[in-house]
């Protein structure tokens, strides 16, 4: 087997078994490119903003583009290509980078991990649902995907960013590249409608790499604000969890998490 395959093969070894209990961002090369110039970005699972880079890997996701107001153009890649996206810029202003990723098992060899994760997400009342739904406590399987977008600025990066049609995900309604304010603000949706009174985990990284963890909730119309500061960069992160019934409990997953993430950078 070549180096390079084994790399791959190792990067996927990595997705496949680390990706449940961690967050799942796109991580550019540079928030802020000139005209003409590449849009680079990373894909990365890991913790507290930290985290390990994977390959090109069209086996692992559903979609991958670029969205520039009305355009929307795939990205093009070959399967082991790093950093994942690497392409011109297709047009001056603001850019939001996507990516959907395919559906993952994890399996749990009992409840404590589950509850951990419930309790973590906001999902406490899932612990209680799992005993009343008469679902085994010792071996079951939750099935995840991720969908995760992120904003960078092409010249002036001027525009706005715009729902993606994913099922569900984070929209901006800040541009962080010609925001003069202190504050920023999301809407979190799924399938298209505003999730209210949802959980928002905020990291913010620092020039020293420090990270600061937050949480907000969203309001009635699904909108979250935050405070954000300049020089910084931002990792949000909202998840969704729904209860399952494909069979028999034993081999089908009984849980289905959706993880919605957003990155930027506050120049």
């Amino acid at each position: 087997m070549s180096y390079r395959r084994i790399c791959i093969f190792a990067a996927w070894v990595m997705w496949t078994t680390t990706a449940q209990a961690h967050e799942f961002w796109i991580s550019p090369e540079a928030y802020v490119t000139p005209k003409g110039g590449e849009v680079q970005a990373h894909l990365r699972i890991g913790q507290e903003f930290d985290g390990a880079a994977y390959v090109y890997n069209p086996n692992r996701f559903e979609r991958f583009e670029l969205i520039a107001g009305s355009l929307r153009l795939p990205v093009a890649g070959r399967l082991g290509d790093t950093p994942a996206l690497n392409m011109p810029a297709p047009a001056n202003g603001l850019i939001t980078i996507v990516h959907e990723t395919d559906d993952s098992q994890l399996s749990y060899q009992g409840m404590e991990k589950f509850a951990k994760f419930a309790k973590h997400k906001d999902f406490e009342w899932a612990i209680q649902s799992h005993i009343d739904r008469g679902l085994p406590t010792d071996r079951f399987t939750e099935q995840y995907r991720r969908f995760a977008k992120s904003l960078i600025a092409v010249g002036d990066g001027a525009g706005s960013d715009t729902e993606a049609g994913l099922k569900t995900e984070i929209v901006a309604l800040t541009n962080p590249y010609t925001n003069t304010e202190d504050q920023f603000s999301v809407k979190v949706l799924m399938d298209g409608k505003p999730r209210a009174d949802a959980q928002i985990e905020l990291f913010e990284k620092g020039s020293d790499g420090e990270v600061a963890i937050t949480l907000h909730r969203t309001n009635a119309n699904g909108i979250g604000t935050f405070p954000i500061k300049r020089g910084h960069e931002y990792l949000v992160d909202a998840v969704e969890l729904l209860p399952l019934n494909l069979g028999d409990p034993a081999t089908t997953p009984v849980w289905f998490s959706l993880w919605a993430s957003l990155t930027f950078h506050v120049p």
